[in-house]
């Protein structure tokens, strides 16, 4: 079975200005390592615009208008200190939200057990009625309520590691007694939430902060002990994942010290999971990671443990 791949041109021209970290060098970085080595199975496909009734299940109405009015016809728009629009962000936004829709039905479908969006903007930082912290539409969220709402699954689980915590996705699915929300994530840093008494509405939010300077051992080792077994025990019909990779050793942003095999090794346990409960189905959306190097090293690695067909040759040997 193929892995889908989604993603556009327009998310190399959404850009936030001169020596902002969210740059399209960090896309551009991944499409030149997945030119340069082949993947058996994998399916690429342009991410189409999704629907405004699609992202308004997670961002009301007033808030999309607003967001898409702002767009400029030239130069820059500064939503909040970090967050910034040009004339293309509207369309990126649009795309990343529906290659995430675009994903989970053909999942749904049988044409990918899993399937990886590399588009720009991320999203895990917005927040239904905010933009903030580089995201403009929640993607994984968006991605999730075209789950449940054309797919009628219930039981949604999302594990979430980016360095940074996902305030949105949390914010969005705090009161969602049906989805799980699960965040390794660096602690004391932006956004300043994701403490591990955030709970949510029933018990379905698992924070797990963890201190600047966190290698790939503690963090597997709070993955294994946490969050695998509760993922494991919500019995998921879909995973998803916010796929941030800003926690490598190399990223400028953050302190954590994780490398490339720690992001395939989580994605391999995430799919043995999957594999469990839900036909293998996952949805991967590309969050942060702002060393274009380490990303794309990091992205290959995750799209390698994705993708059934390595997996295959990983078991016959």
């Amino acid at each position: 079975m193929s892995l889908l791949f989604y993603s556009h041109p327009v998310a190399l021209l959404h850009e936030a200005g001169p020596g902002h970290p969210e740059s399209p060098l960090r896309l551009k970085a991944v499409l030149k390592a997945l030119q340069e080595t082949e993947l058996a199975g994998l399916l690429r496909r342009d991410a189409p615009l999704a629907d405004l009734d699609q992202v308004q299940r997670v961002h009301p109405e007033r808030f999309t208008s607003r967001i898409l009015a702002a767009v400029p016809r030239e130069g820059f728009v500064r939503l909040d200190a970090d967050t910034v629009l040009n004339p293309y962000s509207g369309e990126a936004a649009l795309r990343a939200a529906g290659a995430a829709c675009a994903a989970v039905d053909a999942v749904m479908a049988g044409e990918g057990t899993a399937a990886f969006c590399a588009m720009r903007p991320p999203g895990h930082h917005a927040e239904p009625m905010e933009a903030m912290g580089f995201c403009v539409f929640n993607t994984v969220a968006v991605a999730a309520l075209q789950a449940r709402a054309v797919h009628k699954l219930s039981r949604l689980a999302i594990f979430d590691f980016d360095v940074h915590h996902g305030n949105g996705t949390q914010a969005i699915f705090h009161d969602d007694p049906d989805t799980l929300y699960a965040s390794t994530h660096q602690s004391p840093l932006y956004p300043g939430t994701g403490l591990m008494h955030e709970r949510g509405i029933k018990r379905n939010i698992l924070n797990r902060p963890l201190p600047p300077g966190t290698g790939g051992e503690v963090w597997r080792r709070v993955v294994e002990r946490d969050v695998l077994p509760a993922i494991d025990a919500w019995r998921p019909q879909m995973i998803f994942v916010s796929a941030g990779f800003d926690a490598h050793a190399a990223d400028p942003l953050a302190s954590m010290a994780l490398e490339e095999e720690d992001f395939a090794w989580v994605t391999r346990e995430l799919r043995d999971l999957a594999e469990r409960h839900c036909d293998g189905r996952i949805v991967s959306t590309l969050e942060g990671g702002y060393d274009p190097p380490a990303l794309a090293r990091s992205v290959m690695a995750h799209l390698r443990a994705l993708n059934q067909e390595t997996r295959r040759a990983w078991r016959s040997h």
